[in-house]
């Protein structure tokens, strides 16, 4: 019965719309802040109306912030008797509709998670069967986006699960960014640009420089091994549709220095730029480097590029990602424990993406040199690049031709 209304509803709804994901959202990698690194199910209305506050005190939406997305165990264990999600009574006294707007108020959006299976990744009702149900719900609250998970998810093909949610959202009337998070388990990289604005490539991050603790039939993967796993998936990403490599566990108890390159290879990789720590508590240093305008002006380019790895030699690691108007961010990385001297020539390192055919043509065009971190210019590209890169640290530059 439970099946056949939301079947019957789907069917309804889909026939007077074009099926398509929502048009004109995401077109930079999507920016924001999640509950589940930090909190996992323990979360409630006063969490989410204090993140909003901090959002707007710390600086974060002139940053560019904009998504508070709420993650697993929002939910009641149990649908009400029209089948709709109920709030946790709990954690959500006064109901969803109350905090979705307490947000806007905020010149904030709100985003909400649910799972393609029948229950959650923490065993609550899932949206399996009731998918045109639940996105009219979401709709009526007012939600921006939606985290959709692959738990419980047994005989499902993930393209066509999350091609149903994706139609369920657009009959919703309301333009939802749909977050697709099956750990790349499926190449959602292959399909996912018609199905969603952004998909998981991993499994969830946990917050180390080089790591992986295993939890028996998976691992959490630390922001090194992320960054690695997954080879040639950088031509599937660009505006409105993004590879996804988790949240950021900038905050979350490694050094300043590994969150800085956290930070920044994250907006080299045009991964969506989505915190996972308590911004309540969070240091100074911490918020520094989440607000840096210049780091996350890389992330938000035009063009929407993701980076390459361009050298891997010893303890360093150069990496290029090409700009809109000419521009090229350069990253420097020391990979190692003891601090780097930098004597870079760059007639010597020629610089060439051959996924976009962009080229930094130092021998004809003068580059001026932009420390992103030290905020700070560093001379041109007429001569070597020298400097200093500690443990674990960056050194991270943006590059513009030179007026004549």
């Amino acid at each position: 019965m439970k099946l056949g209304i939301s079947l019957v509803l789907g069917l309804l709804l889909s026939f007077s719309v074009m099926a398509q994901k929502a048009q004109n959202l995401a077109l930079t990698p999507p920016m924001g802040w999640n509950s589940w690194n930090t909190f996992g199910t323990d979360i409630n209305e006063q969490l989410v109306k204090d993140i909003a506050d901090a959002f707007v005190k710390l600086g974060l939406k002139d940053a560019g912030y904009e998504y508070i997305v709420l993650d697993d165990g929002w939910m009641a264990m149990e649908r009400d008797d029209n089948y709709n999600l109920v709030p946790h009574p709990d954690k959500f006294p006064n109901g969803m509709k109350e905090v979705v707007d307490y947000v806007h108020s905020k010149g904030l959006k709100f985003g909400i998670y649910n799972c393609a299976g029948a229950t959650t990744c923490a065993g609550y009702p899932g949206s399996r069967g009731f998918e045109y149900i639940d996105a009219k719900l979401y709709a009526e609250w007012g939600v921006d986006f939606l985290k959709y998970d692959w738990c419980d998810t047994e005989n499902l093909n993930a393209k066509g699960a999350y091609q149903t949610m994706r139609d369920a959202l657009q009959a919703s009337g309301r333009p939802i960014l749909f977050s697709i998070c099956e750990w790349g388990d499926n190449e959602p990289w292959k399909w996912g640009e018609e199905m969603g604005h952004m998909w998981r490539v991993t499994g969830d991050i946990i917050n180390c420089w080089d790591c992986t603790v295993g939890h028996g039939t998976w691992a959490s993967l630390g922001v090194w091994p992320i960054i690695k796993l997954r080879k040639d998936i950088r031509k599937y990403s660009g505006p409105g549709h993004w590879n996804d490599f988790d949240m950021m566990e900038v905050g979350n108890g490694m050094t300043p220095a590994e969150d800085r390159v956290h930070f920044a290879m994250w907006a080299m990789l045009a991964s969506p730029l989505i915190m996972g720590n308590d911004l309540r508590s969070a240091s100074d240093e911490t918020i520094k480097t989440l607000t840096n305008k210049e780091v996350i002006a890389i992330n938000q380019d035009a063009l929407g590029i993701q980076a390459y790895c361009h050298t891997n030699e010893g303890d360093m690691e150069v990496w290029a990602k090409p700009l809109a108007n000419g521009e090229w961010a350069i990253a420097f990385i020391n990979m190692g424990q003891k601090p780097l001297q930098l004597d870079f020539d760059w007639a010597w390192h020629p610089v060439k993406d051959d996924l976009s055919g962009r080229e930094m043509s130092v021998n004809t065009i003068e580059y001026t040199i932009r420390d992103a971190y030290a905020h700070k210019d560093r001379g041109t590209t007429k001569v070597n690049l020298k400097g200093e890169i500690g443990a674990h640290d960056i050194m991270l530059l943006r590059l513009t031709p030179k007026k004549e």
